[in-house]
C-alpha cells in the first residue's frame, strides 16, 4: 500500500500483520480522491480542508490527505494492535506536523466531538462487522462536527445494508470490489 498523490507520492505505508485491520486498498483510495477532486455534486478544496479520520487503522486515508496538503488531520483509533503502525506511518513523514491522534473508541468515548472543531471531510471506515454506523452519524450531527458544506465519506462492505439517520443524505455511492464508498452530508 502506498500514498498515491501529493508530496509523498509513492511512499510506502506500513500494514498490519493481523487480520483485525482491513486497510483501504490503493485503487479504492485513488477513486475516492478522484471523486473529491472532480465531483460536480460537492466542492471540497483538499488543501484548505480539516479532516477527521475515524477508525483510522494504518492511517491510509489521512496520510493521503496530508500528502495532498490538507490543513490538519485528526486520526481517531483505539485498537492497540494498529496504533504503533499508525504512529510509525505518521513519524515516517518526518516534516509533517499538522496532525493529531486521538486514542478513543468512537462508539463510547465521544467527548472529543464536543470541541469546537469543524471538519470539511469526515472519513468513516469502521470494521465491516460494525453495525452501529447510525449512532456515529447521529453523534456527528448532534455535535455539528461537519461544516455545512463538508462531506462524510463512508467505507463499507458492498452488501452491507446500513440504516442511516434521516438527516443524512447520500450524494453518491460507488462500488469497488467488495467495498462500497458512500459520499454524504447532513441536511
Amino acid at each position: 500500500m502506498r500514498i498515491i498523490g501529493g508530496n509523498f507520492k509513492g511512499k510506502k505505508i506500513l500494514e498490519p500483520k493481523d487480520k483485525e485491520t482491513r486497510p483501504l486498498k490503493d485503487l479504492t483510495k485513488e477513486s475516492i480522491f478522484n471523486i473529491i477532486n472532480h465531483s460536480n455534486k460537492f466542492s471540497i478544496d483538499l488543501e484548505k480542508s480539516y479532516v477527521l479520520d475515524l477508525f483510522s487503522g494504518t492511517g491510509s486515508f489521512g496520510l493521503e490527505c496530508l500528502s495532498r496538503e490538507s490543513k490538519h488531520v485528526i486520526f481517531v483509533e483505539n485498537y492497540k494492535g494498529i496504533l504503533p503502525i499508525l504512529k510509525k506511518n505518521l513519524t515516517n513523514l518526518k516534516t509533517v506536523k499538522n496532525y493529531s491522534i486521538i486514542e478513543k473508541n468512537i462508539l463510547i468515548d465521544i467527548d472529543f466531538l464536543e470541541k469546537k472543531e469543524k471538519f470539511d471531510i469526515i472519513f468513516l471506515d469502521p470494521p465491516y462487522k460494525e453495525r452501529d454506523v447510525n449512532t456515529i452519524l447521529n453523534n456527528l450531527s448532534k455535535f455539528k462536527t461537519l461544516k455545512p458544506d463538508g462531506i462524510i465519506i463512508i467505507h463499507r462492505h458492498k452488501k452491507e445494508k446500513d440504516n442511516f439517520p434521516d438527516k443524512f443524505k447520500i450524494i453518491e455511492e460507488k462500488k469497488y470490489g467488495i467495498s462500497k464508498i458512500i459520499f454524504g452530508k447532513f441536511i
